[in-house]
């Protein structure tokens, strides 16, 4: 901090309004400091839930409140809505767009917790086949897709294409696909049984596929079992040791462990099987000299800054610091830990005083958990490993305490109960916009890229 900036107060930029970006921002509220929070979407997403935006049992609003207004009464926090293009660690900018609009934010303090997208692992073509679960549009897409397979079966007369539209394939046995291929068994087999004339929803084919070994790979071999073992009871076949080699509208190619490749027949499939952290995290590596992991992670150092730049911390799934998971817990914390830095150097530059020294992030693990079907799931929480009615009622209530709102929070415990007691699910309504947008605004951006280049040549030889 400069000795200039004691005419004005500290500017902090925090990027992205997820777990990381949101916490950060709100433990600022009592600092004498200007937050500008940037983010492309206008909402907090707590992206653990999409899966049951999926499967109907939420709506989008209960897990997305809107950003403005979660920040609405702190007055130290303004909220600006563009993606960030660049970030200029030298000149201490960060610059967005939004609908053609440029908007360059100076900061003094950058907290950057852009997340992560989902990781095709090269084969980014199959997400137009395979949609993956990391924004409310993929949710709702993918609701679509599964509701809407279940319709085109009913008006199906070949027994081979009707097999077809019942078969759902899950790629990836992580948390989240262990979850999602559970709740569309629990759909199948509970919510739409009796709801059509023609076909029977219980003979839905629900395939949960993965190249590991096991499912939940973070997870003790007893909840990886028991875990396991839930998902057969529910009809839901698991293939392990199978990796994805192609995607297309009418299914997936499987290579086994053996070599052998084999077809599946499936017109809904979801991918869950990797992520990858923001692009900004490369940005940030090639001006700092920070290094980068696979899944283009930031080498962030031990107060979650990178190399040179004490005032820039990396935190949540962009960063990566002694091997820690990109789950909710990591962000939360990382984002706290850094706002925390920031306060205590603001009040000791007010006071003329030396920085404080900074102690390194330590990370507290509060467990880790998976629900599989309603009554059943499993969670670790220290040493204590549990499964069944135990772990899911612990699961109810960590996912509740996070949710952010008290309507919110009201909101999801109503319809968890209707959905959880009861068959129903409130959240079934589907329109083929919501199929069929995402490949329709590909094109149209793939369409105007194509116009840019020769306007641009043309701006160019004037």
């Amino acid at each position: 901090m400069s000795d200039t900036s004691l005419a004005r107060r500290h500017r902090v930029v925090v990027i992205g309004s997820g777990f990381g970006g949101l916490f950060a921002t709100k433990a600022l509220k009592r600092t004498d400091v200007d937050v500008t929070l940037i983010d492309r979407t206008t909402h907090h997403l707590f992206q653990p839930l999409l899966y049951q935006v999926a499967t109907g049992i939420l709506s989008e609003g209960e897990i997305a409140p809107a950003t403005r207004l979660v920040l609405e009464d702190q007055q130290n926090a303004s909220v600006l809505i563009g993606g960030v293009e660049k970030i200029d660690v030298a000149d201490r900018t960060v610059t967005s767009t939004h609908r053609g609009r440029t908007t360059v934010t100076e900061y003094d303090s950058l907290v950057v917790s852009a997340g992560a997208r989902q990781s095709y692992f090269g084969n980014d073509h199959f997400a137009e086949h395979a949609p993956g679960m990391k924004t409310i549009d993929d949710a709702l897409e993918l609701r679509g897709r599964i509701l809407g397979a279940f319709e085109s079966a009913e008006v199906s007369t070949d027994p081979a294409e009707r097999a077809r539209l019942l078969t759902f394939v899950v790629v990836g046995a992580g948390p989240t696909g262990v979850e999602m291929a559970g709740e569309i068994a629990q759909l199948a087999h509970r919510t739409l049984a009796g709801a059509y004339r023609t076909i029977d929803p219980r003979d839905a084919r629900i395939i949960l596929l993965d190249a590991a070994p096991t499912v939940l790979p973070p997870f003790d071999d007893k909840l990886r079992r028991a875990a396991a073992d839930t998902l057969e009871n529910l009809g839901v076949e698991i293939q392990l040791g199978a990796m994805v080699t192609d995607v297309d509208d009418d299914g997936l190619t499987v290579r086994d462990q053996d070599g052998a490749e084999r077809r599946i027949e499936a017109a809904c499939k979801i991918w869950s099987a990797g992520v990858a952290a923001s692009p900004l995290g490369r940005q940030l590596a090639e001006q700092t000299g920070a290094g980068t992991d696979r899944a283009g992670r930031v080498l962030v150092e031990p107060d979650l800054t990178l190399p040179g730049h004490s005032n820039v911390f990396v935190v949540g799934d962009m960063m990566n610091r002694d091997g820690l998971p990109g789950v909710a817990q990591v962000a939360i914390q990382g984002g706290r830990y850094a706002a925390q830095l920031i306060a205590a150097e603001v009040r000791a530059h007010r006071k003329g005083r030396d920085k404080p020294e900074r102690a390194p992030f330590r990370y507290t693990d509060k467990g880790s958990m998976a629900m599989i079907s309603r009554f059943h799931a499993v969670a670790k929480v220290g040493r204590l490993q549990l499964t069944g009615l135990l772990a899911w009622l612990l699961w109810l209530l960590i996912h509740l305490v996070y949710i952010v709102g008290f309507k919110s929070r009201l909101a999801t415990a109503m319809s968890w109960t209707w959905s959880f007691l009861g068959r129903t699910r409130g959240h079934l309504a589907v329109t083929e916009q919501q199929v069929v947008a995402r490949t329709a605004i590909s094109r149209l951006d793939a369409w105007e890229d194509s116009r840019a280049v020769p306007e641009a040549a043309t701006a160019s030889a004037r």
